[in-house]
């Protein structure tokens, strides 16, 4: 693949645009540590979370699928670069993120891939612009993919303007380029799941630019904010859907990314089928905050029984947990 380095648009071999024609379903979800109450498996419990359960579950992404398999434009042995701010620094640093679902998802494909993650919380693209040359072209990646947006519109007045944007991601694609990289360039996701406030109506003009740029530098582009909103408006939702706190994925939102990656890298519709299947049945990659608050007797109570039993009240809380919440799952409940 790399022949295609330096050749024109015209000239380079691009896989056919993919065509809309099947809907997968991406379910999640085990539990992460939370105070429980011994009440957990009662009715009244099971009907809170089943609600949250279920809205896990019934998240999915209309994927694109053409009748025919293709090659993949990653190979086993490259090196990927994820440039971006706290979504891809969270991406790298959870098994469930969409950096690490992407490397799983090729791994399940036969696809072994050296990964780097560059991902630095609140950072903006002035800032991705400055620490380029250390933390992405000193590892010489095969590929980069850069998702950069969110703060400077997020940030308001702290931003970046989009003159100055359109200048800094335009300086940070000619370096990569320059340095034999291939690019990616992913469209910022959403700033809150209300996709008509105003952050999101300003983010139109950053993601329109990535889209143009896409074309001009030969970059691949992966529409991910279109992804997050065909998915948000099918099904409207007083409670969030793809992100945690509006901005930040879920385990959810991290696959609508990294499917939407992979598609891009033109992953064939069986292959899609295949790394979403993995992502499907990987356990503990997943967690949900219960928010569950005790009383200080319950607290106490807790203690005690985990010394009772010569475990820390963590391991106790988590174990029990666990067990109260696959009862909840089990069929017929």
């Amino acid at each position: 693949m790399d022949e295609m380095d330096g050749m024109d648009q015209e000239n380079t071999f691009r896989p056919p645009r993919l065509q809309p024609s099947r809907i997968l379903l991406f379910p999640a979800c085990t539990v992460q540590l939370g105070f429980f109450p011994a009440s957990l498996s009662t009715h009244k419990r099971t009907n809170t979370m089943l609600p949250r359960i279920r809205s896990c579950a019934l998240a999915f992404l209309a994927l694109s699928a053409p009748g025919f398999a293709q090659d993949a434009l990653i190979i086993s042995g490259d090196t990927l670069a994820f440039l971006g701010d706290s979504i891809t620094e969270g991406g790298a640093g959870h098994p469930a993120g969409y950096v690490r679902r992407v490397e799983s998802g090729l791994e399940a494909n036969g696809i072994k891939i050296h990964v780097v993650g560059a991902g630095i919380s609140g950072h903006k693209s002035n800032q991705m612009l400055e620490r380029l040359q250390r933390d992405v072209l000193h590892k010489k990646p095969t590929w980069m993919t850069l998702s950069c947006g969110v703060n400077d519109v997020w940030h308001g007045a702290n931003g970046v303007p989009l003159p100055e944007y359109k200048k800094n991601i335009t300086e940070i694609v000619d370096k990569a380029q320059a340095a034999g990289i291939k690019v990616m360039l992913l469209t910022s996701t959403v700033i809150g799941e209300d996709l008509d406030n105003e952050n999101n109506a300003k983010l139109k003009e950053y993601n329109d630019f990535l889209r143009t740029l896409a074309k001009e530098k030969n970059c691949r582009f992966a529409d991910l904010n279109a992804d997050m909103q065909t998915i948000l408006k099918a099904k409207p939702s007083k409670e969030l859907r793809l992100t945690s706190d509006g901005v930040h994925m879920n385990p959810l939102g991290d696959r609508v990314m990294a499917a939407g990656i992979l598609k891009e890298f033109g992953l064939s519709p069986k292959q899609l089928e295949t790394a979403n299947d993995h992502w499907y049945h990987a356990p503990k990659t997943c967690t949900i905050n219960s928010g569950i608050a005790l009383s200080l007797k319950q607290y106490e109570q807790l203690r005690d029984m985990a010394d009772s039993r010569g475990v820390s009240l963590h391991t106790l809380v988590q174990d029990e947990s666990n067990k109260a919440v696959l009862k909840l799952l089990e069929p017929g409940k």
